[in-house]
């Protein structure tokens, strides 16, 4: 009955809402820091007055990482919602599969290779996501663990394991490489500028054009393969795409943010609960719960230890947790 009554509610009223949702978070973010710049310093500057402190803080600081915040937001988000329907699996989520893992891993090594993160970064972080994004998508295609979402996580959580302790084991060796990875590591969207926005452009554009041009096949590859071929559609080539994009997005977000748990995961269960399951209703919904939910936590991790900040990571992973137990036992109970 609630998919049924999601399924029917309108999609147009929903998004109104999470934009006003999202507009207020925005403020927020540009509002709220860790510093002595108040929200009404802030909101100063954003009527054109203030302090020259108040309008580098909010324009060169905040500001930035609110953006980059709602694109990093996004690209999970979409990610996790098409990952999720490609593994028939409402756990299969990037960070927590080891896709991100993967991407880290790649730049890890490409860092201690020599490569200049300014100019390999996103491209050898979208490789990382699509080799770990095949691997997990390996792993959920075996016999037994694509059904069993206890499954899937423990072979997951496998995956990230390995790459994050061959991440770990390569910093020890390079001291630069483990100055330059350490945000990666930690997961977070301060201290970035509208530079790394601009170095992922590319990628995110490719990745609209694929998704508009998958989305279609993709949902009706969800009702089985047959239903698939018997519209027309190539289930093979329509898997690749939606991995490619998944790659492009999540090798984005992480060269940018680093690897950010569990977005992934809570983004597309909220965007199912409100819109219901089909995946063209899922991933346009997701396109502002994903900033949402990062925006909002990164807010938060500024002023919940301040005059410090949190990692990004602490705050999803405590919104996460208790929609991956959700999730679990949703799964199980069935078989019980």
């Amino acid at each position: 009955m609630v998919v049924v009554a999601a399924s029917r509610r309108p999609l147009f009223a929903v998004m109104l809402a999470a934009g006003l949702l999202l507009l207020l978070v925005c403020l927020a973010s540009l509002l709220l820091g860790a510093g002595h710049i108040g929200p009404g310093q802030a909101l100063a500057v954003l009527f054109g007055g203030g302090s020259d402190e108040a309008r580098f803080v909010v324009a060169e600081l905040r500001a930035p990482r609110t953006l980059v915040g709602l694109v990093v937001g996004m690209a999970l988000g979409c990610a996790g919602a098409l990952m999720q329907t490609l593994a028939r699996n409402p756990l299969a989520e990037p960070g927590l599969l080891g896709v991100s893992a993967g991407s880290g891993f790649a730049v890890t090594l490409a860092l201690m290779l020599g490569a200049s993160a300014a100019t390999l970064t996103v491209h050898v972080a979208q490789l990382g996501a699509l080799a770990g994004c095949l691997l997990v998508l390996s792993a959920a295609r075996l016999q037994g663990v694509g059904n069993d979402p206890i499954r899937l996580v423990l072979a997951g959580a496998t995956l990230s394991s390995l790459l994050l302790a061959l991440t770990s084991l390569l910093l020890l060796f390079d001291q630069r490489t483990a100055d330059e990875i350490r945000f990666w590591v930690i997961g977070s969207v301060a201290g970035r500028s509208l530079d790394h926005l601009w170095q992922i452009l590319p990628s995110l554009l490719l990745a609209l054009v694929l998704t508009l041009v998958v989305v279609r096949p993709l949902a009706a590859l969800a009702l089985g393969e047959n239903v698939a071929r018997g519209l027309g559609h190539k289930p093979g080539r329509v898997r690749l795409l939606a991995v490619l994009i998944v790659a492009l997005l999540v090798g984005s977000a992480t060269a940018v943010a680093g690897p950010i748990l569990f977005v992934g995961l809570v983004v597309p269960f909220v965007a199912r609960a409100l819109a219901g399951p089909d995946i063209r209703r899922t991933l346009w919904l997701c396109l502002p719960v994903g900033p949402i939910i990062v925006i909002a936590a990164d807010t938060l991790s500024r002023l919940l230890v301040a005059p410090a900040e949190l990692p990004i990571g602490v705050l999803t992973a405590l919104i996460g947790a208790p929609v991956l137990l959700a999730v679990v036992r949703g799964r199980r109970r069935p078989s019980l």
